[in-house]
Protein backbone atom coordinates (compact mmCIF):
# COMPACT_ATOMS: atom_id res chain seq x y z
CA UNK A 1 0.00 0.00 0.00
CA UNK A 2 3.27 2.38 -0.23
CA UNK A 3 3.73 2.69 3.56
CA UNK A 4 6.89 2.37 5.06
CA UNK A 5 7.80 -0.93 6.47
CA UNK A 6 10.37 -0.75 9.73
CA UNK A 7 13.42 -2.11 9.36
CA UNK A 8 12.98 -5.53 11.08
CA UNK A 9 15.70 -6.97 13.53
CA UNK A 10 16.86 -9.36 11.90
CA UNK A 11 20.40 -9.11 10.75
CA UNK A 12 22.95 -10.83 8.18
CA UNK A 13 25.47 -13.17 8.58
CA UNK A 14 28.74 -12.17 5.89
CA UNK A 15 27.53 -15.23 3.74
CA UNK A 16 23.76 -14.23 4.21
CA UNK A 17 24.59 -10.41 2.66
CA UNK A 18 26.47 -12.05 -0.18
CA UNK A 19 23.63 -14.13 -1.18
CA UNK A 20 21.32 -11.58 -1.29
CA UNK A 21 23.64 -9.19 -2.84
CA UNK A 22 24.24 -11.87 -5.61
CA UNK A 23 20.61 -12.17 -6.37
CA UNK A 24 20.87 -8.96 -7.20
CA UNK A 25 23.69 -9.18 -9.60
CA UNK A 26 25.83 -7.23 -7.59
CA UNK A 27 28.51 -9.95 -5.86
CA UNK A 28 28.96 -13.78 -6.77
CA UNK A 29 28.00 -14.20 -10.13
CA UNK A 30 31.41 -11.92 -11.47
CA UNK A 31 29.03 -9.62 -13.28
CA UNK A 32 29.08 -6.19 -12.64
CA UNK A 33 25.52 -4.28 -12.49
CA UNK A 34 24.59 -0.84 -12.87
CA UNK A 35 24.30 0.72 -9.65
CA UNK A 36 20.78 1.85 -8.68
CA UNK A 37 21.90 4.62 -7.15
CA UNK A 38 25.23 6.34 -7.94
CA UNK A 39 27.24 8.36 -4.92
CA UNK A 40 28.66 11.46 -5.45
CA UNK A 41 31.49 12.59 -3.21
CA UNK A 42 31.46 16.70 -2.27
CA UNK A 43 33.99 16.31 0.46
CA UNK A 44 36.95 19.17 -1.34
CA UNK A 45 34.45 21.11 -2.25
CA UNK A 46 31.43 21.03 0.36
CA UNK A 47 33.17 19.07 3.00
CA UNK A 48 36.23 21.76 2.71
CA UNK A 49 33.56 24.67 3.73
CA UNK A 50 33.64 22.72 7.58
CA UNK A 51 35.17 25.15 10.36
CA UNK A 52 38.94 23.92 11.03
CA UNK A 53 38.73 21.98 7.70
CA UNK A 54 41.85 23.26 5.53
CA UNK A 55 43.33 20.96 3.36
CA UNK A 56 46.51 21.46 0.96
CA UNK A 57 46.41 20.95 -2.16
CA UNK A 58 48.38 17.47 -1.84
CA UNK A 59 45.72 16.41 0.56
CA UNK A 60 42.67 16.92 -2.40
CA UNK A 61 45.11 15.25 -4.32
CA UNK A 62 45.31 12.49 -2.22
CA UNK A 63 41.40 11.87 -1.03
CA UNK A 64 40.82 12.02 -4.63
CA UNK A 65 42.82 9.48 -5.52
CA UNK A 66 41.68 7.16 -3.37
CA UNK A 67 37.62 7.86 -3.85
CA UNK A 68 38.31 6.85 -7.34
CA UNK A 69 40.26 3.63 -6.47
CA UNK A 70 36.85 3.23 -3.97
CA UNK A 71 35.24 3.62 -6.94
CA UNK A 72 32.28 6.44 -5.78
CA UNK A 73 30.30 7.37 -8.80
CA UNK A 74 31.48 11.09 -8.65
CA UNK A 75 34.34 13.07 -7.14
CA UNK A 76 33.40 17.07 -7.56
CA UNK A 77 37.03 18.34 -6.80
CA UNK A 78 36.35 22.26 -6.19
CA UNK A 79 35.12 25.26 -7.86
CA UNK A 80 37.87 26.29 -10.16
CA UNK A 81 36.69 29.91 -10.59
CA UNK A 82 36.65 30.33 -6.62
CA UNK A 83 39.88 29.64 -5.50
CA UNK A 84 44.13 29.38 -7.05
CA UNK A 85 44.21 26.00 -5.08
CA UNK A 86 40.93 24.17 -6.94
CA UNK A 87 42.34 25.71 -10.16
CA UNK A 88 45.55 24.05 -9.50
CA UNK A 89 43.99 20.59 -7.96
CA UNK A 90 42.38 19.92 -11.96
CA UNK A 91 45.97 21.37 -13.99
CA UNK A 92 47.79 18.75 -11.39
CA UNK A 93 44.89 16.29 -11.65
CA UNK A 94 45.34 16.52 -16.05
CA UNK A 95 48.79 16.03 -15.78
CA UNK A 96 48.56 13.20 -13.67
CA UNK A 97 46.11 11.36 -15.39
CA UNK A 98 47.03 12.47 -18.88
CA UNK A 99 43.51 13.69 -19.74
CA UNK A 100 41.80 10.71 -18.93
CA UNK A 101 37.98 11.56 -18.57
CA UNK A 102 37.28 8.69 -16.38
CA UNK A 103 39.43 7.21 -13.82
CA UNK A 104 39.89 3.81 -12.90
CA UNK A 105 36.92 2.32 -11.44
CA UNK A 106 34.64 4.49 -13.99
CA UNK A 107 34.61 7.69 -11.73
CA UNK A 108 34.21 10.95 -13.01
CA UNK A 109 35.48 14.00 -11.73
CA UNK A 110 33.33 17.14 -11.50
CA UNK A 111 33.56 20.85 -11.29
CA UNK A 112 31.31 23.08 -9.55
CA UNK A 113 30.64 26.63 -10.13
CA UNK A 114 27.51 28.60 -10.52
CA UNK A 115 24.89 29.77 -13.77
CA UNK A 116 26.21 32.35 -15.97
CA UNK A 117 25.89 36.04 -14.19
CA UNK A 118 22.69 37.90 -14.51
CA UNK A 119 22.86 39.91 -17.47
CA UNK A 120 25.52 38.34 -19.14
CA UNK A 121 26.80 36.32 -21.55
CA UNK A 122 28.29 32.69 -20.65
CA UNK A 123 31.28 33.39 -22.71
CA UNK A 124 31.89 36.62 -20.92
CA UNK A 125 31.45 35.18 -17.64
CA UNK A 126 35.12 34.29 -15.69
CA UNK A 127 33.35 31.60 -13.68
CA UNK A 128 31.83 29.44 -16.73
CA UNK A 129 34.92 30.04 -18.75
CA UNK A 130 37.12 28.84 -15.85
CA UNK A 131 34.97 25.66 -15.20
CA UNK A 132 35.14 25.06 -19.04
CA UNK A 133 39.29 25.64 -18.84
CA UNK A 134 39.40 22.78 -16.05
CA UNK A 135 38.60 20.23 -18.81
CA UNK A 136 36.45 18.46 -16.28
CA UNK A 137 33.88 16.03 -17.69
CA UNK A 138 31.56 17.41 -15.45
CA UNK A 139 29.92 20.41 -14.59
CA UNK A 140 28.09 21.02 -11.49
CA UNK A 141 26.30 24.43 -11.52
CA UNK A 142 24.19 26.17 -8.53
CA UNK A 143 21.57 27.85 -9.49
CA UNK A 144 18.76 29.39 -7.05
CA UNK A 145 15.28 27.40 -6.65
CA UNK A 146 13.39 30.14 -4.31
CA UNK A 147 11.90 33.05 -5.63
CA UNK A 148 12.95 34.75 -2.46
CA UNK A 149 16.50 34.07 -2.94
CA UNK A 150 16.10 35.47 -6.85
CA UNK A 151 14.96 38.65 -5.62
CA UNK A 152 16.72 39.61 -2.36
CA UNK A 153 19.70 37.44 -2.97
CA UNK A 154 20.57 37.13 -6.63
CA UNK A 155 18.60 41.21 -7.06
CA UNK A 156 16.84 39.78 -10.37
CA UNK A 157 13.91 38.80 -11.68
CA UNK A 158 12.54 35.52 -11.86
CA UNK A 159 12.84 35.33 -15.31
CA UNK A 160 16.24 36.25 -15.61
CA UNK A 161 16.87 33.41 -13.12
CA UNK A 162 14.99 30.84 -15.67
CA UNK A 163 16.95 32.20 -18.19
CA UNK A 164 20.47 31.94 -16.36
CA UNK A 165 19.70 28.42 -16.09
CA UNK A 166 18.92 28.18 -19.47
CA UNK A 167 21.82 29.36 -21.27
CA UNK A 168 24.30 27.75 -18.77
CA UNK A 169 22.80 24.50 -19.00
CA UNK A 170 23.23 24.61 -22.98
CA UNK A 171 26.30 26.57 -22.99
CA UNK A 172 28.22 23.65 -21.46
CA UNK A 173 26.02 20.95 -23.37
CA UNK A 174 27.16 22.29 -26.26
CA UNK A 175 30.80 21.17 -25.34
CA UNK A 176 29.99 17.64 -25.13
CA UNK A 177 30.07 18.10 -21.09
CA UNK A 178 27.78 16.02 -18.47
CA UNK A 179 26.05 18.72 -16.35
CA UNK A 180 23.87 18.88 -13.52
CA UNK A 181 22.12 21.53 -11.64
CA UNK A 182 22.09 21.64 -8.32
CA UNK A 183 18.95 23.60 -7.64
CA UNK A 184 19.76 25.40 -4.17
CA UNK A 185 17.08 25.90 -1.38
CA UNK A 186 14.68 23.41 -3.58
CA UNK A 187 12.76 22.31 -0.96
CA UNK A 188 12.29 26.12 0.88
CA UNK A 189 11.39 27.04 -2.19
CA UNK A 190 9.00 24.51 -2.82
CA UNK A 191 7.60 24.72 0.09
CA UNK A 192 6.82 28.74 -0.44
CA UNK A 193 6.58 28.69 -4.29
CA UNK A 194 5.81 25.51 -5.47
CA UNK A 195 5.15 26.63 -9.04
CA UNK A 196 8.27 28.35 -9.43
CA UNK A 197 10.26 25.76 -8.12
CA UNK A 198 8.78 23.34 -10.63
CA UNK A 199 10.26 25.95 -13.41
CA UNK A 200 13.78 26.21 -12.33
CA UNK A 201 14.12 22.36 -12.88
CA UNK A 202 11.84 22.29 -15.78
CA UNK A 203 13.86 24.96 -17.41
CA UNK A 204 16.81 22.94 -16.84
CA UNK A 205 15.30 19.69 -18.43
CA UNK A 206 14.36 21.50 -21.58
CA UNK A 207 18.22 22.73 -21.93
CA UNK A 208 19.17 19.41 -22.05
CA UNK A 209 20.54 18.43 -18.33
CA UNK A 210 21.45 14.86 -17.63
CA UNK A 211 20.76 15.64 -13.79
CA UNK A 212 18.78 17.64 -11.59
CA UNK A 213 20.09 17.89 -7.88
CA UNK A 214 17.70 18.86 -5.18
CA UNK A 215 19.51 21.14 -2.53
CA UNK A 216 18.06 20.79 0.58
CA UNK A 217 20.13 23.54 1.70
CA UNK A 218 19.20 24.98 5.16
CA UNK A 219 19.17 21.10 6.64
CA UNK A 220 15.45 21.70 8.25
CA UNK A 221 13.55 19.59 6.30
CA UNK A 222 11.91 16.55 7.74
CA UNK A 223 11.99 12.78 5.83
CA UNK A 224 8.29 12.83 4.81
CA UNK A 225 8.81 16.68 3.51
CA UNK A 226 11.89 15.32 1.88
CA UNK A 227 10.43 12.11 0.25
CA UNK A 228 6.84 13.69 -0.72
CA UNK A 229 8.84 16.67 -2.43
CA UNK A 230 11.06 14.46 -4.75
CA UNK A 231 8.28 12.44 -5.75
CA UNK A 232 6.51 15.75 -6.65
CA UNK A 233 10.12 16.76 -8.78
CA UNK A 234 10.08 13.18 -10.21
CA UNK A 235 6.47 14.19 -11.58
CA UNK A 236 7.69 17.46 -12.87
CA UNK A 237 10.38 15.62 -14.68
CA UNK A 238 8.66 13.01 -15.96
CA UNK A 239 8.64 14.14 -19.46
CA UNK A 240 12.73 13.67 -20.02
CA UNK A 241 13.06 10.54 -19.30
CA UNK A 242 16.97 10.63 -19.14
CA UNK A 243 17.05 13.16 -16.54
CA UNK A 244 17.91 11.45 -13.57
CA UNK A 245 16.96 13.25 -9.74
CA UNK A 246 19.46 13.80 -7.35
CA UNK A 247 19.86 14.87 -3.92
CA UNK A 248 22.05 17.08 -1.28
CA UNK A 249 21.19 17.36 1.94
CA UNK A 250 22.48 19.18 5.05
CA UNK A 251 22.33 17.93 8.93
CA UNK A 252 20.96 21.20 10.62
CA UNK A 253 18.80 18.68 12.07
CA UNK A 254 20.25 15.61 12.18
CA UNK A 255 18.58 14.38 9.34
CA UNK A 256 21.22 14.93 6.22
CA UNK A 257 21.14 11.13 6.22
CA UNK A 258 17.78 9.95 6.85
CA UNK A 259 16.77 13.05 4.31
CA UNK A 260 18.63 11.83 1.50
CA UNK A 261 17.23 8.07 1.93
CA UNK A 262 14.45 9.63 2.14
CA UNK A 263 15.04 10.77 -1.75
CA UNK A 264 15.60 7.77 -3.25
CA UNK A 265 12.38 6.35 -1.90
CA UNK A 266 11.10 8.75 -3.78
CA UNK A 267 13.03 8.10 -7.00
CA UNK A 268 16.49 9.96 -6.74
CA UNK A 269 19.16 7.59 -8.19
CA UNK A 270 22.39 10.33 -7.46
CA UNK A 271 23.01 11.12 -3.40
CA UNK A 272 25.61 13.70 -2.83
CA UNK A 273 27.30 13.91 0.66
CA UNK A 274 30.63 13.68 2.39
CA UNK A 275 33.10 11.19 3.73
CA UNK A 276 32.09 11.12 7.63
CA UNK A 277 29.49 13.80 6.76
CA UNK A 278 31.74 16.86 7.20
CA UNK A 279 30.71 20.10 6.10
CA UNK A 280 29.51 23.60 6.10
CA UNK A 281 27.93 24.32 9.64
CA UNK A 282 26.85 20.97 11.25
CA UNK A 283 27.98 18.78 7.94
CA UNK A 284 26.60 17.18 4.86
CA UNK A 285 25.27 13.71 4.27
CA UNK A 286 27.77 11.49 5.72
CA UNK A 287 28.54 9.28 2.34
CA UNK A 288 29.43 6.48 4.11
CA UNK A 289 26.39 5.49 6.17
CA UNK A 290 24.04 6.26 3.32
CA UNK A 291 26.20 3.85 0.88
CA UNK A 292 26.01 1.19 4.01
CA UNK A 293 22.23 1.90 4.24
CA UNK A 294 21.54 1.28 0.70
CA UNK A 295 23.60 -1.60 0.47
CA UNK A 296 22.52 -3.51 3.56
CA UNK A 297 19.28 -1.69 4.79
CA UNK A 298 17.63 -1.16 1.21
CA UNK A 299 19.46 -3.96 -1.34
CA UNK A 300 20.38 -1.22 -3.57
CA UNK A 301 24.13 -1.04 -5.56
CA UNK A 302 25.66 1.83 -5.14
CA UNK A 303 29.64 0.70 -5.08
CA UNK A 304 31.50 -1.52 -6.76
CA UNK A 305 31.09 -5.19 -5.62
CA UNK A 306 33.57 -5.97 -2.87
CA UNK A 307 33.90 -2.65 -1.47
CA UNK A 308 31.58 -1.96 0.98
CA UNK A 309 34.52 -3.93 3.40
CA UNK A 310 36.40 -1.08 2.85
CA UNK A 311 33.83 1.79 4.21
CA UNK A 312 35.82 1.75 7.07
CA UNK A 313 39.32 2.37 5.70
CA UNK A 314 37.58 4.81 3.37
CA UNK A 315 36.39 6.65 6.33
CA UNK A 316 38.98 7.06 8.04
CA UNK A 317 42.27 7.31 5.55
CA UNK A 318 40.04 10.63 4.57
CA UNK A 319 40.11 11.68 8.21
CA UNK A 320 43.28 11.20 8.98
CA UNK A 321 44.16 13.62 5.71
CA UNK A 322 41.73 16.39 6.73
CA UNK A 323 43.06 15.94 10.46
CA UNK A 324 39.21 15.64 11.37
CA UNK A 325 38.75 12.19 13.06
CA UNK A 326 35.40 10.54 13.11
CA UNK A 327 33.68 10.41 16.15
CA UNK A 328 33.99 6.93 17.98
CA UNK A 329 30.11 6.88 17.60
CA UNK A 330 29.68 7.30 13.49
CA UNK A 331 27.35 4.68 12.55
CA UNK A 332 29.22 1.55 10.73
CA UNK A 333 32.79 2.82 11.07
CA UNK A 334 33.21 4.60 14.28
CA UNK A 335 35.24 2.53 17.10
CA UNK A 336 32.27 2.39 19.40
CA UNK A 337 29.72 1.28 16.53
CA UNK A 338 30.29 -1.98 18.02
CA UNK A 339 31.66 -1.68 21.15
CA UNK A 340 30.22 -3.04 24.05
CA UNK A 341 30.58 -1.60 27.84
CA UNK A 342 27.28 -2.88 30.05
CA UNK A 343 28.07 -6.61 31.41
CA UNK A 344 24.71 -7.63 30.25
CA UNK A 345 25.21 -6.61 26.65
CA UNK A 346 28.26 -8.19 26.22
CA UNK A 347 27.49 -11.59 27.96
CA UNK A 348 24.48 -11.71 25.51
CA UNK A 349 26.38 -10.78 22.63
CA UNK A 350 29.29 -13.86 23.44
CA UNK A 351 26.57 -15.82 23.26
CA UNK A 352 24.06 -14.23 20.06
CA UNK A 353 26.53 -11.67 18.41
CA UNK A 354 23.49 -10.40 16.44
CA UNK A 355 21.38 -9.41 19.75
CA UNK A 356 23.36 -6.21 20.29
CA UNK A 357 24.42 -6.14 16.51
CA UNK A 358 22.58 -4.94 13.83
CA UNK A 359 24.60 -5.95 11.44
CA UNK A 360 27.89 -8.67 11.22
CA UNK A 361 30.82 -5.32 11.93
CA UNK A 362 33.04 -7.24 9.19
CA UNK A 363 30.41 -6.05 6.37
CA UNK A 364 31.58 -2.93 6.43
CA UNK A 365 35.31 -3.48 7.52
CA UNK A 366 34.88 -3.02 11.22
CA UNK A 367 35.16 -5.21 14.72
CA UNK A 368 32.98 -5.81 17.45
CA UNK A 369 34.72 -5.07 20.87
CA UNK A 370 34.11 -4.98 24.65
CA UNK A 371 35.55 -2.20 27.12
CA UNK A 372 36.46 -2.70 30.23
CA UNK A 373 35.49 -0.97 33.14
CA UNK A 374 32.91 -0.37 36.37
CA UNK A 375 29.71 -1.31 34.34
CA UNK A 376 31.44 -4.45 33.02
CA UNK A 377 30.42 -8.26 33.82
CA UNK A 378 32.64 -11.51 33.84
CA UNK A 379 31.83 -11.47 29.71
CA UNK A 380 33.98 -8.16 29.58
CA UNK A 381 37.00 -9.61 31.14
CA UNK A 382 36.65 -12.94 29.22
CA UNK A 383 36.49 -11.11 26.12
CA UNK A 384 39.84 -9.48 26.98
CA UNK A 385 41.44 -12.93 27.99
CA UNK A 386 40.58 -14.46 24.74
CA UNK A 387 41.61 -12.00 22.73
CA UNK A 388 45.27 -11.78 24.32
CA UNK A 389 45.22 -15.40 23.91
CA UNK A 390 44.72 -15.91 28.00
CA UNK A 391 42.84 -18.69 30.21
CA UNK A 392 41.86 -17.35 33.22
CA UNK A 393 39.82 -19.40 35.84
CA UNK A 394 36.41 -18.60 37.16
CA UNK A 395 37.73 -17.06 40.42
CA UNK A 396 40.52 -14.99 38.59
CA UNK A 397 37.89 -13.43 36.74
CA UNK A 398 35.83 -12.15 39.54
CA UNK A 399 39.16 -11.03 41.33
CA UNK A 400 40.54 -9.17 38.43
CA UNK A 401 36.95 -7.63 38.06
CA UNK A 402 36.67 -6.70 41.73
CA UNK A 403 39.46 -4.93 40.98
CA UNK A 404 38.59 -3.20 38.06
CA UNK A 405 35.60 -1.88 39.74
CA UNK A 406 37.81 -0.42 42.44
CA UNK A 407 40.55 1.40 40.89
CA UNK A 408 37.85 3.04 38.92
CA UNK A 409 36.33 4.00 41.98
CA UNK A 410 39.55 5.41 42.48
CA UNK A 411 39.85 7.46 39.36
CA UNK A 412 40.96 5.32 36.83
CA UNK A 413 39.15 4.81 33.44
CA UNK A 414 40.11 1.72 31.82
CA UNK A 415 37.49 1.67 28.70
CA UNK A 416 39.98 3.15 26.51
CA UNK A 417 42.85 2.31 28.35
CA UNK A 418 43.41 -1.47 26.95
CA UNK A 419 46.88 -2.33 27.78
CA UNK A 420 46.75 -1.48 31.79
CA UNK A 421 43.89 -3.77 31.51
CA UNK A 422 46.35 -6.37 30.03
CA UNK A 423 48.74 -5.18 32.30
CA UNK A 424 46.50 -6.33 35.29
CA UNK A 425 45.70 -9.75 33.29
CA UNK A 426 49.45 -11.00 32.85
CA UNK A 427 50.40 -9.43 36.48
CA UNK A 428 47.85 -12.09 37.81
CA UNK A 429 49.96 -14.94 36.26
CA UNK A 430 51.61 -16.54 40.16
CA UNK A 431 54.73 -17.32 38.03
CA UNK A 432 54.92 -14.36 36.02
CA UNK A 433 58.24 -12.66 36.39
CA UNK A 434 58.23 -8.54 35.79
CA UNK A 435 60.91 -7.73 32.92
CA UNK A 436 61.98 -5.20 35.10
CA UNK A 437 61.26 -3.53 38.56
CA UNK A 438 61.47 0.22 39.53
CA UNK A 439 62.49 -0.39 43.33
CA UNK A 440 62.21 3.89 43.96
CA UNK A 441 62.00 6.86 41.65
CA UNK A 442 62.60 10.73 42.20
CA UNK A 443 61.56 13.81 40.30
CA UNK A 444 63.00 17.15 40.93
CA UNK A 445 61.62 20.53 38.97
CA UNK A 446 63.16 23.89 39.75
CA UNK A 447 64.21 26.98 38.21
CA UNK A 448 68.20 27.80 36.99
CA UNK A 449 69.07 31.73 37.28
CA UNK A 450 70.93 32.99 33.86
CA UNK A 451 72.35 35.87 33.34
CA UNK A 452 70.23 38.14 31.38
CA UNK A 453 72.29 41.03 29.45
CA UNK A 454 69.04 42.68 28.70
CA UNK A 455 67.25 42.32 32.00
CA UNK A 456 67.38 45.16 34.92
CA UNK A 457 70.52 45.46 37.10
CA UNK A 458 70.21 42.86 39.95
CA UNK A 459 67.74 40.59 37.81
CA UNK A 460 68.41 37.24 36.10
CA UNK A 461 66.28 34.99 33.64
CA UNK A 462 64.97 32.08 35.14
CA UNK A 463 65.12 28.86 33.23
CA UNK A 464 63.13 25.50 34.20
CA UNK A 465 64.58 22.30 35.23
CA UNK A 466 63.39 19.46 35.53
CA UNK A 467 65.32 15.62 36.21
CA UNK A 468 64.34 12.37 37.83
CA UNK A 469 66.38 9.27 38.92
CA UNK A 470 65.17 5.75 39.29
CA UNK A 471 66.07 2.84 40.30
CA UNK A 472 65.72 0.17 38.25
CA UNK A 473 66.11 -4.02 38.77
CA UNK A 474 66.84 -5.94 36.02
CA UNK A 475 67.71 -10.08 36.28
CA UNK A 476 68.61 -9.52 40.23
CA UNK A 477 70.28 -6.13 39.36
CA UNK A 478 69.70 -3.15 41.13
CA UNK A 479 71.28 0.23 39.19
CA UNK A 480 70.36 4.14 39.01
CA UNK A 481 69.51 5.82 35.84
CA UNK A 482 68.75 9.36 35.26
CA UNK A 483 67.19 11.61 32.59
CA UNK A 484 66.12 15.43 32.06
CA UNK A 485 63.00 16.81 30.35
CA UNK A 486 61.15 19.65 29.61
CA UNK A 487 58.31 19.02 32.62
CA UNK A 488 58.76 16.49 35.23
CA UNK A 489 56.82 13.53 33.91
CA UNK A 490 58.94 13.85 30.47
CA UNK A 491 62.08 13.74 32.43
CA UNK A 492 60.43 10.57 34.72
CA UNK A 493 59.72 8.94 31.12
CA UNK A 494 63.63 10.08 29.83
CA UNK A 495 64.82 8.09 33.08
CA UNK A 496 63.09 5.39 32.91
CA UNK A 497 63.82 4.66 28.81
CA UNK A 498 67.71 5.35 29.81
CA UNK A 499 67.52 2.59 32.07
CA UNK A 500 65.52 0.11 29.59
CA UNK A 501 66.91 0.29 26.72
CA UNK A 502 70.43 -1.29 26.99
CA UNK A 503 68.47 -3.78 28.19
CA UNK A 504 65.50 -3.74 26.14
CA UNK A 505 66.56 -2.32 23.12
CA UNK A 506 62.81 -2.25 21.50
CA UNK A 507 61.98 0.63 24.17
CA UNK A 508 64.04 2.94 21.69
CA UNK A 509 61.21 2.52 18.92
CA UNK A 510 58.54 3.56 21.88
CA UNK A 511 57.53 6.47 21.65
CA UNK A 512 54.95 8.54 24.06
CA UNK A 513 52.05 10.19 21.24
CA UNK A 514 49.66 11.40 23.61
CA UNK A 515 49.53 12.59 27.39
CA UNK A 516 45.96 13.82 28.50
CA UNK A 517 45.34 14.52 32.41
CA UNK A 518 41.83 15.17 33.88
CA UNK A 519 41.06 16.52 37.36
CA UNK A 520 38.57 14.21 38.49
CA UNK A 521 36.82 17.28 41.15
CA UNK A 522 37.91 20.48 42.85
CA UNK A 523 39.52 19.58 46.00
CA UNK A 524 42.20 21.78 44.92
CA UNK A 525 45.51 20.15 45.29
CA UNK A 526 44.11 17.33 46.74
CA UNK A 527 42.23 16.40 43.78
CA UNK A 528 42.48 13.49 41.85
CA UNK A 529 44.18 13.56 38.93
CA UNK A 530 43.82 10.74 35.65
CA UNK A 531 46.56 10.55 33.56
CA UNK A 532 46.14 8.75 30.36
CA UNK A 533 48.68 8.13 27.87
CA UNK A 534 48.84 6.89 24.01
CA UNK A 535 52.35 5.48 23.09
CA UNK A 536 52.97 4.18 19.28
CA UNK A 537 55.89 2.84 17.43
CA UNK A 538 57.42 4.03 13.81
CA UNK A 539 55.44 1.04 12.23
CA UNK A 540 51.98 2.54 13.61
CA UNK A 541 51.18 0.48 16.27
CA UNK A 542 48.97 2.25 19.31
CA UNK A 543 48.69 1.51 22.63
CA UNK A 544 47.15 3.15 26.33
CA UNK A 545 47.37 3.12 29.75
CA UNK A 546 46.11 5.39 32.60
CA UNK A 547 47.08 5.99 36.01
CA UNK A 548 45.31 8.16 38.72
CA UNK A 549 46.34 9.77 42.04
CA UNK A 550 46.40 12.88 43.82
CA UNK A 551 49.77 13.21 42.43
CA UNK A 552 50.09 14.33 38.88
CA UNK A 553 53.74 12.24 38.88
CA UNK A 554 52.11 9.31 40.50
CA UNK A 555 49.43 9.49 38.42
CA UNK A 556 51.77 9.61 35.02
CA UNK A 557 54.09 7.24 37.00
CA UNK A 558 51.61 4.15 36.72
CA UNK A 559 50.52 5.04 33.31
CA UNK A 560 54.37 5.06 31.96
CA UNK A 561 54.99 1.91 33.92
CA UNK A 562 52.03 0.22 32.18
CA UNK A 563 52.37 1.57 28.82
CA UNK A 564 56.33 0.79 28.84
CA UNK A 565 56.15 -2.50 30.31
CA UNK A 566 53.68 -3.38 27.89
CA UNK A 567 55.84 -2.25 25.03
CA UNK A 568 58.73 -4.88 26.46
CA UNK A 569 56.79 -8.00 26.09
CA UNK A 570 54.53 -6.68 22.82
CA UNK A 571 57.60 -4.91 20.91
CA UNK A 572 60.71 -6.16 19.34
CA UNK A 573 63.48 -4.01 17.56
CA UNK A 574 61.54 -4.80 14.02
CA UNK A 575 58.09 -4.07 15.44
CA UNK A 576 54.83 -4.12 17.92
CA UNK A 577 52.44 -7.05 17.47
CA UNK A 578 48.80 -5.64 18.92
CA UNK A 579 45.52 -6.31 19.42
CA UNK A 580 45.54 -10.04 19.20
CA UNK A 581 47.61 -12.13 20.90
CA UNK A 582 50.08 -11.11 23.12
CA UNK A 583 53.35 -12.24 21.49
CA UNK A 584 56.12 -12.32 22.95
CA UNK A 585 58.11 -15.10 23.90
CA UNK A 586 58.72 -13.94 27.13
CA UNK A 587 55.47 -14.44 28.31
CA UNK A 588 54.88 -17.98 26.79
CA UNK A 589 57.28 -19.03 29.01
CA UNK A 590 56.41 -17.26 32.11
CA UNK A 591 52.76 -16.97 32.34
CA UNK A 592 50.86 -20.27 33.94
CA UNK A 593 48.77 -20.78 36.91
CA UNK A 594 45.82 -18.44 36.67
CA UNK A 595 46.73 -16.60 33.90
CA UNK A 596 47.96 -19.32 31.00
CA UNK A 597 49.53 -18.50 27.39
Amino acid sequence: DGRHVPCCIRTWTTDEAEDVHEMQGVVGSGKSKAMDVQLYDTTLRDGAQMVDVAMTLEDKLKIAQRLCDFGVGYVEAGWPGSNPKDAAFFDAWNKIHRGESVPPHGTKLAAFGSTRRKEAKCEDDPNIVSLLECQAPVITMVAKAWSEQVLHVLNTTKEENLSMIRDSVAYFKGFGKEVMLDAEHFFDGFKADPSYAKECIRAAAESGVDAVVLCETNGGCLPWDVEAITAMAMETLAPWEGVRIGIHTHNDTGMAVANSLAAVRAGATIVQGCINGIGERTGNADLVTVAANLELKMGMSCMPQGRISELTELAHTVADVCHQPPPKSNPYIGSSAFAHKGGIHVAAVRKLPHSYNHIDPGLVGNAMRSVVSELSGRGNILDKVESAGLQLDKEGVGSVLAMIKQLENEGFAFENAGASVDMILIRRGSLYTPPFKVLEYTVMSGNRLEEDPGSQEGCAARASTNQAMVKLEIDGKAFMSAGEGNGPVDALAAALRTGLCSEFPQIENVLLKDYNVHLLDTRGSQSTTRVTIEFSNPACSKWSTVGAHTSIVDASFRALLDGLEFGVLNCTTHGCKLNNQLSSNMLSTQLANGVLP
